[in-house]
């Protein structure tokens, strides 16, 4: 730490001071008392050192403290003086304007740390963020939202699409239960629906129709038989759908009669809003030479997480243009939190015992209109989590044929399907955690990776749920 040079601008008793971080990272902020928490200051990397930052900021007489933001994280410099509070441990400089004064930082605790303001930016604890209260401006936060709006704009689905890779669809004319199993051998869970009569891609069928089959199998009021699985076409299958949907909630739900699909050169923003309104997990990329759209290609299938990695991509080296990328995930209006005593609850957060029974998730996730439910111990510390597509597991041996929903527990099911997520690769991605002060930029890296929909929020230690914040809740931010 040193002095610049007295500060201009007739500020009177003001010295620019160089700060510096030196154990490297790949977005450093600095704040602190000098500014009374009110802003994070860039750090700029020194040409030539990859682990060294640096900022100069003019500061006034008296004492200060301050801390760094490193790639989400506050810690402080072990190396320059510091000092413990009740707020956690935070550096610390004493400058006083005298002549040839050269400021001295020193340790100890008898700096007047303006709490007030320290506590409005951030809560501390060991250097680590706990409360999420980081705050920007709206101008800086319409300014980032406008950045990303831009690049949406400007990049098309065709982007989107891998350079090598395979897309199932399947007729309408299969019958369910074979669909179903093909669902489960190729470890996907959806696929496009072609009518070949019509010669066009007519729908999806996704892992929410088996879990509505099986409720229909296990409802003893049903017309629907298990032999009738055998024969049941798909296009019979939507054809009857509307009368279950219309029991979903109590009240008829007008469903989509046409595909939702995008094309090649359709601008991903156009893609993520089309996802976002229509509650779709992902949308075709179809593509037809013909003017009247005959002999259409199924090209990829679109998702936010694709959209969300292109995102990352773009801006992975210059995200300090985009403030709220460093905001605590915490510190914003995204997903969906338990709770804290006192506070008003607003929607709520869906989450079982791994002793409730299978019967008691898939309809949860029916009602609630979620795609997974966090499986927590008496505690609510994170055991595992259950998804909607969990369900095709049950199409192996097929399981499904000799249980009871009501009787076989959460635990049973997640069991039955350990061996299917060992073999797909996808154990290590459907359980995700994140803490409320992890950065939004950290968040979404996590959630661009393929399979990954959402991250469970957890208390440091305990991982007690906090929250859920899924690839939905990003993109409706981002969007503003």
């Amino acid at each position: 730490m040193e002095s610049v040079r007295e500060a201009g601008g007739g500020v009177t008793g003001t010295v620019l001071m160089r700060f510096v971080w030196t154990h490297g990272g790949r977005n450093v902020f600095l704040s602190g008392s000098f500014n009374r928490w009110g802003e994070l200051i860039p750090m700029s990397p020194v040409e030539g050192c990859p682990n060294v930052f640096q900022a100069i900021y003019g500061i006034t007489h008296g004492n200060h403290q301050y801390k760094f933001l490193v790639d989400g994280e506050w810690r402080h410099d072990e190396l320059q003086p510091y000092t413990t509070t009740e707020y956690g441990i935070l550096n610390t400089i004493q400058f006083n304007m005298e002549a040839n004064f050269n400021p001295e930082m020193i340790p100890g605790s008898s700096m007047e740390l303006d709490n007030e303001a320290f506590t409005r930016l951030v809560s501390v604890s060991d250097g680590t963020l706990t409360g999420g209260m980081l705050s920007i401006s709206e101008a800086d936060l319409q300014v980032s939202r406008h950045r990303i709006s831009v690049f949406l704009t400007t990049h098309t689905a065709y982007e989107l699409l891998p350079q090598s890779g395979k897309v199932v669809a399947l007729d309408v004319d299969l019958p369910v239960k074979q669909a179903f199993h093909i669902l489960f051998e190729q470890g996907i869970p959806m696929a496009p629906l072609w009518d070949f009569s019509r010669g066009q891609f007519v729908g999806v069928l996704s892992a929410l129709d088996f879990i509505l089959i099986l409720r229909e199998l296990g409802n003893n009021g049903s017309d629907f038989t298990e032999e009738e699985l055998d024969t049941h076409t798909i296009s019979a299958w939507k054809e009857g759908k509307s009368y279950l949907n219309r029991q979903i909630d109590g009240h008829v739900r007008a469903l989509p009669r046409h595909l939702i699909h995008a094309g090649p050169y359709d601008n991903l923003k156009e893609v993520a809003l089309r996802i976002l309104q229509n509650e779709v997990a992902t949308v075709p990329i179809i593509h037809s030479s013909s003017e009247d759209g005959s002999f259409p290609q199924l090209l990829h299938l679109a998702s936010l997480s694709g959209i969300l990695k292109c995102i990352c991509r773009y801006f992975r080296h210059c995200s300090g243009t985009l403030p709220m990328l460093q905001l605590p995930i915490g510190a914003i209006p995204v997903g969906s939190w338990v709770p804290s005593i006192g506070e008003p609850s607003g929607r709520p957060l869906a989450m079982l015992r791994p002793s409730a029974s299978l019967s008691s998730a898939l309809n949860l996730l029916i009602q609630a209109q979620v795609s997974s439910i966090p499986i927590v111990d008496e505690n609510d510390s994170l055991i595992d989590i259950y998804c909607r597509s969990d369900i095709t597991a049950l199409a192996k041996d097929k399981i499904y044929t000799h249980i009871n929903l009501n009787e076989m527990t959460i635990n049973q099911a997640l069991q039955l399907g350990q061996d299917v997520y060992s073999s797909y690769d996808l154990r290590s991605q459907r359980c995700q955690m994140c803490l409320r002060s992890d950065t939004l930029h950290k968040v979404m890296e996590r959630l661009a990776n393929p399979g990954v929909r959402r991250l469970v929020i957890v208390e440091a230690g305990s991982k007690r749920v906090e929250g859920i914040v899924t690839l939905s809740d990003i993109f409706r931010f981002l969007l503003g």
